[in-house]
């Protein structure tokens, strides 16, 4: 197999016009460029170069060799081009994966101060629900994910979790429930009540929901079922029931509704990024998580 280095070499001396010449350049000695290109010839299984007078001038093979060469630089030069702009986050793809009321928060101001300060970068959004986010990143598809904790079982090796913000739950009524009148509801008054659930199927939020009403002491008699939080809320205004609905689902709250916080227990979801490890230091990720918590202060 041919050697690009020595081609290379064999080019700086055809170009020079002598091994001298081409040594005094390379800053090598004349014999080792004679020695780099002695094995490039039995490499090539041809002759390279034939002596005139004090230099050297090439065979049509080394000819060949040399031209290549001259191609081979440039695609390496453009290649370690190429390698630089992606380890310095200049260009590449970003993977992210996250549930909708992450997609209506935090997510859009966040992709946005990458854009702009990344052009570059080719970005991958994909809304993933209800199923969750976390094996996306697990299984390699994307970078980051906006995941929900606390989970059943811990991330997979590979990925790193970092904390966001604790989300709570509020207490949402008709806006002509008695209870209304209350500025903050232990959480066992709401025990008797009809409920509309928003997170039907089997996961973190609706485990969360559903332990914070076991340490109440009562399971919720759950009479409407819906699949997203403003759905849930035109229920509850209807006078269908009552909810718990984390702050970031209430989004602009429905006019017939009232929001109360609640205690004993105070129920909260906590939001993570969950970051492939290699992705970890990408200076597009560290943007994107920058400006996650710079929202969340100004929205604080």
């Amino acid at each position: 197999m041919l050697d690009v280095r020595r081609m290379q070499v064999l080019r700086a001396v055809i170009t020079s016009g002598s091994i001298t010449s081409a040594a005094r350049n390379l800053g090598y000695t004349p014999s080792a460029i004679s020695q780099q290109l002695s094995t490039l010839e039995r490499e090539a299984g041809v002759e390279l170069l034939e002596r005139v007078g004090r230099g050297v001038r090439p065979t049509p093979a080394g000819i060949l060799l040399s031209e290549h060469a001259e191609l081979l630089g440039t695609q390496l030069s453009k290649a370690e081009a190429a390698l630089t702009e992606l380890k310095e986050g200049r260009t590449g793809r970003l993977a992210i994966r996250y549930f909708a009321t992450a997609g209506a928060s935090l997510v859009p101001p966040a992709v946005a101060a990458v854009r702009r300060e990344h052009p570059g970068i080719r970005l991958d959004l994909k809304l993933v629900e209800p199923d969750d986010p976390m094996p996306e990143v697990e299984s390699g598809r994307a970078d980051v994910a906006i995941v929900v904790f606390p989970r059943n079982t811990p991330p997979a090796k590979g990925v790193d979790v970092v904390h966001l913000l604790d989300d709570p739950y509020r207490a949402v009524l008709p806006k002509s429930h008695p209870l209304a009148r209350k500025r903050v509801l232990d959480l066992a008054e709401l025990a008797d009540e009809p409920w509309v659930g928003v997170d039907w199927l089997p996961g973190s939020c609706r485990d969360i929901l559903v332990n914070a009403c076991g340490a109440a002491g009562f399971v919720p008699n759950f009479v409407v079922e819906t699949e997203d939080y403003q759905t849930a809320q035109g229920f509850v205004a209807a006078g269908m029931g009552v909810s718990l609905i984390p702050e970031l689902g209430l989004g602009t709250p429905h006019p017939g509704i009232t929001v109360r916080k609640v205690r004993r227990p105070d129920p909260l979801r906590s939001i993570h990024a969950a970051i492939a490890s290699h992705s970890r230091d990408q200076p597009a990720v560290r943007t994107l998580l920058a400006a996650m918590r710079t929202t969340m202060a100004i929205s604080a």
